[in-house]
C-alpha cells in the first residue's frame, strides 16, 4: 500500500511521542502500556509505528481484529498508573462503555488520538508536528496566561478593520491543557495539547465584535469562507453576522432553534503553533489548539455553570476562530504577530 506520507513521517512522530510520555505523561517503568490502534488511514499507521519504537515493551492491539470483550479484559488487567493509548481513525465505540472516563476511574494514564481520518494527506504532517512536546514554553506560558486571566478584570480581542470584542468583566478561573498534569486527578487526554480556557464570569458582559475566518461546521469539520465573517454581539448573544454565507446561518439558525438565542461562552487562548490560519486541518477538535484566539457559541460549556444556563438544556458547543490582530487583558497586549508575550517571554 502507498503511503501519501513520507517515511521522514514516522520519525519525527517517533521524536514528539517520545517527548510527550517522557515529559507529559511521565510514563515509565514499572508501568505498562496498552496501545490500541487501527489501521484505516496513514496517519494511524504512521502513529502506531511510532509508538511501537517509544514503547516497544507495550502490548498492542488491533481494534478492527479484536472484540471489545477482550479490549475491555486487557483494560481490567491493568494497575493505576500504567498507560493507555487510543490510536482512532474515528472514535472507538464499545456499547455503553465511555473509554476514557472509564479509563481514568481505574487511575490510568491516557493518550486519546481521534477523528484522525479527518486529516489526509498533507494534514497527517501538521497532526505529526502538533504533538511536539516543549515543556519550557507550554508550561511558563501557560501558567503565566492562567495567572494574568485569573486576576484581569476585563479583557477585549481585537480583530482587525475595527472590530473588537470587549470582555467587561472579570473570568472565570482559567483551566489549563498544557501537558502539566501535576495536582489533577486525571493524566492524559485527547491530543494534541495547547490551550488555556475561560470564559466572562458575567456573559452578559461581552460586546462588540468580532471577524471569524473558521467556524466549526455541521460534521465537526473546519469550514473556512473566503471572506471572515463578523459576528455582532450584544449582552453576550449573538445579534448579528455580517458577510455570512449558508453554511454559517444555518449553524446559528440550529441554535436558535433549540435555545432560543445564541449565546457567545468561551474565550480560549489557544497555544499550538504547528496550527495558524494557514496551517490548517479539518477536524475542528484538533485545530481548537491553533495558536491563537477562539470562542464558543451556544448555551453549552460543561466546564463552567452560570445561573440563567440550565445544562439540560443547553446542547450546542461550536467553535469559532476569531482573527486575532491583539489580545488585551485589562490594559496589556499579551497576543500580537501570531504568538503570545506574557511574562516577559514570548510564545
Amino acid at each position: 500500500m502507498t503511503s501519501t506520507l513520507p517515511p521522514s513521517a514516522v520519525d519525527a512522530a517517533e521524536r514528539n511521542l517520545r517527548d510527550t510520555l517522557s515529559h507529559a505523561i511521565e510514563h515509565r517503568a514499572p508501568h505498562a502500556a496498552l496501545i490500541v490502534y487501527d489501521t484505516r488511514t496513514d496517519l494511524n499507521r504512521v502513529l502506531t509505528e511510532a509508538y511501537r519504537r517509544v514503547v516497544p515493551a507495550a502490548q498492542f492491539v488491533d481494534f478492527d481484529s479484536t472484540t471489545p470483550e477482550v479490549i475491555l479484559g486487557m483494560f481490567e488487567r491493568l494497575r493505576a498508573g500504567d498507560l493507555v493509548v487510543l490510536v482512532q481513525s474515528t472514535s472507538f465505540r464499545m456499547d455503553a462503555y465511555r473509554i476514557r472516563i472509564e479509563l481514568f476511574k481505574r487511575g490510568l494514564k491516557v493518550i486519546e488520538h481521534v477523528h484522525l481520518s479527518r486529516m489526509p494527506g498533507q494534514q497527517g504532517l501538521h497532526y505529526i508536528d502538533s504533538l511536539a512536546y516543549d515543556p519550557a514554553y507550554y508550561r511558563s506560558v501557560g501558567h503565566a496566561l492562567k495567572a494574568r486571566i485569573d486576576r484581569a478584570q476585563h479583557g477585549a480581542v481585537d480583530s482587525g478593520d475595527g472590530a473588537r470584542l470587549v470582555f467587561a468583566s472579570p473570568f472565570e478561573s482559567a483551566k489549563l491543557n498544557i501537558g502539566d498534569y501535576s495536582g489533577m486527578t486525571n493524566v492524559g487526554g485527547q491530543y494534541p495539547l495547547g490551550e488555556v480556557f475561560t470564559e466572562a464570569r458575567d456573559l452578559e458582559a461581552v460586546s462588540g465584535r468580532a471577524r471569524i475566518f473558521v467556524f466549526g461546521d455541521t460534521k465537526f469539520l473546519v469550514n473556512r469562507p473566503e471572506t471572515p465573517i463578523t459576528i455582532v454581539v450584544d449582552k453576550g448573544r449573538v445579534v448579528g453576522a455580517e458577510n455570512s454565507t449558508p453554511e454559517f446561518d444555518n449553524m446559528l439558525s440550529i441554535i436558535r432553534e433549540h435555545e432560543g438565542e445564541v449565546w457567545l461562552r468561551e474565550l480560549g487562548f489557544g497555544m499550538n503553533r504547528a496550527f495558524s490560519r494557514e496551517r490548517m486541518v479539518d477536524d475542528i477538535g484538533t485545530y481548537e489548539r491553533m495558536c491563537g484566539i477562539h470562542l464558543s457559541l451556544g448555551a453549552k460549556h460543561g466546564v463552567y455553570t452560570k445561573p440563567q444556563l440550565k445544562r439540560k438544556d443547553a446542547r450546542y458547543h461550536i467553535d469559532v476562530f476569531a482573527v486575532t490582530d491583539g489580545v488585551y487583558l485589562d490594559d496589556d497586549l499579551i497576543y500580537r504577530n501570531g504568538a503570545w508575550e506574557i511574562a516577559g517571554s514570548p510564545g
